[in-house]
């Protein structure tokens, strides 16, 4: 049995689909009912209160560990997590972590998720490390404003970085939780080229075949709309990773291709599986 949280999400769910479809048992955790493959059980559970995991792990022998905001919620305790897994008979867990926690390590979010790698580390479980840039799937931030105003509203225009496909990160971490051979890794995962939010608007327009305008934005403008779904200091650190971003945050990494054996999808074609969200 593969226990997979935020099994719902936009990395959750296609890893669900990839270890369904690789005739895996899994237990899908997420906060709320939603709908899951056929033959994958379903379990509701907030990581917050990792006490509500326990059924989920019960005769598992792996995890797909995704903390979101539940890292960052009061009173959550994520080390919990890690703990009740191996209490409860996991052997392997794959950690959804982050590529600030190498390139930004002093932020208090990075900190908080580099001492959770070492936890994991010093576990005695098996252990593989994924660490994503930034996500293609953010672009659904703008699908509102695209459907209803023809417009993406952006900051910081003209400066890219090497955005992944969600679908890719899945794919590694399926890979990682079947074979024994990632155990122990530290994988970046990027996407296969830099691509700046005005380039992003082009490949969205070209995908619905009508005009999109982008509109740049202030910092604080971005801020503003950001801090309705993230914590304030979680916003300040995005925003300065998208508009200076380090050698390190444009590096395009090698790791989906060697995890995979292929190069990482680009984001035309994360648009071109979801651009009906933009119409």
């Amino acid at each position: 049995m593969i226990v997979v949280t935020g099994a719902t999400g936009n990395v959750g769910r296609p890893l669900t689909q990839a270890l369904a479809e690789a005739g895996q048992q899994v237990t899908a955790v997420s906060r709320h009912a939603a709908a899951v493959p056929d033959g994958v059980r379903h379990v509701t559970a907030d990581l917050a209160g990792p006490a509500g995991l326990e059924p989920a792990l019960a005769g598992a022998k792996a995890l797909f560990l995704l903390l979101s905001g539940d890292l960052h919620a009061a009173g959550a305790g994520p080390a919990d997590v890690i703990g009740k897994a191996a209490a409860g008979g996991v052997r392997r867990v794959v950690l959804l972590s982050s590529l600030g926690v190498a390139t930004r390590p002093f932020g208090t979010t990075r900190i908080a998720m580099r001492a959770l790698e070492d936890l994991l580390r010093e576990s005695g479980l098996d252990w593989t490390i994924l660490r994503p840039g930034g996500f293609a799937s953010n672009a659904l931030w703008w699908a509102e404003s695209v459907r209803t105003r023809q417009v993406v509203a952006a900051p910081f225009g003209d400066t890219g970085v090497p955005i992944i496909d969600p679908v890719d990160i899945a794919d590694v971490a399926a890979a990682c939780l079947l074979d024994d051979r990632h155990t122990g890794q530290v994988y970046e995962l990027t996407g296969p080229e830099v691509i700046t939010p005005r380039q992003q608007t082009e490949v969205i327009a070209a995908a619905l075949g009508s005009p999109v305008r982008f509109h740049e934005l202030t910092r604080e403008e971005a801020k503003a709309g950001m801090t309705r779904t993230m914590p304030g200091e979680l916003a300040d650190d995005t925003l300065d990773i998208l508009g200076s971003p380090s050698p390190a945050e444009l590096r395009v990494s090698p790791d989906v291709h060697q995890v995979l054996g292929r190069a990482p999808r680009p984001f035309a074609d994360w648009v071109a599986r979801n651009v009906a969200a933009f119409r």
